[in-house]
């Protein structure tokens, strides 16, 4: 059966569903876009992505495409239509098409935003075996532009992350700057020292995570201790544990950092744990 995807009101088969070759989205990675996952057929932390979306179009002066009730029938549509168990919804909204190509924006009185939505379906989504052996990363360079809190559709630099973390054979990249680790390249990241779980604290240096969001008030109500600063390779090399999150990948350990075995070399209780009370949390409160 044929993916159906969504496209400006319409509810496509895949290979019917396109936008215009001036869309900006397209010429000038002018666009935002937000990942929902699904489980058992439910969205998953979605008024916080729905939140998010609603900020990064007011930063970039885009105008909403449709109401937020609008939003949620148009994702719940998709599981259905799809028939979506496991997986996610990826969504991204653009400036849309002015007709031809020009740095200046165009008039949002005449040209409306384009809505690009679509699932991705990932069988078994919150048994990933990964999370069993952690993964391993290496650190690189950031030279990402300075609103990372902006979730744009400029993710050429995390692209190449990912990659030069494959050809080191590792799983993925820590972005540093100015000697402190900022994040992952489609993650928040986070240590454990001494019992402390450290991350970086909130700012224009790093996307205000959703998964993050939750993950850290479940680990104050677990009365986990939290402290939000930067830290440097060395620290998480000498850590006890490191882990990561996203909205795909949950809570996932990290083993080794730089070739540096983290702790023991596998996946520790803060993070194990963590990760049991957010899929168990996450599964009671999805829509």
């Amino acid at each position: 059966m044929s993916r159906i995807v969504y496209v400006n009101g319409e509810y496509l088969p895949e290979a019917e569903a396109t936008v215009s070759v001036f869309d900006r989205g397209f010429l000038m990675a002018d666009g935002v876009y937000e990942v929902t996952s699904v489980l058992g057929g439910k969205l998953i932390d979605f008024a916080g992505h729905q939140l998010r979306l609603a900020r990064s179009l007011k930063e970039l002066e885009i105008a909403a495409p449709c109401s937020d009730d609008e939003l949620l029938e148009i994702h719940r549509e998709l599981v259905a239509r799809n028939d979506l168990t496991d997986g996610m919804v990826y969504l991204q909204v653009t400036r849309g098409n002015p007709g031809d190509r020009d740095f200046v924006f165009p008039d949002p009185a005449t040209t409306r935003p384009t809505l690009v939505m679509f699932t991705q379906s990932k069988p078994g989504l919150a048994d990933n075996p990964q999370a069993k052996t952690g993964i391993k990363v290496i650190s690189i360079e950031d030279i990402r532009w300075g609103r990372r809190d902006i979730k744009t559709v400029q993710l050429l630099y995390p692209s190449m992350g990912k990659m030069m973390a494959k050809k080191a054979g590792a799983d993925d990249a820590w972005l540093v700057e100015d000697g402190k680790v900022t994040e992952g390249t489609s993650n928040n990241v986070y240590i454990v020292k001494n019992g402390r779980i450290i991350t970086r604290n909130l700012s224009h240096d790093i996307l205000h995570g959703i998964t993050r969001a939750a993950v850290l008030r479940f680990a104050k109500e677990a009365q986990m201790v939290v402290e939000e600063r930067p830290f440097t390779i060395e620290e998480a090399q000498g850590a006890e544990e490191a882990f990561m999150t996203s909205a795909s990948a949950f809570v996932m350990p990290v083993v080794a950092v730089d070739g540096a075995s983290v702790g023991d070399g596998t996946p520790g209780p803060v993070a194990k744990r963590l990760r049991e009370i957010y899929v168990e949390e996450s599964r009671k409160a999805a829509i």
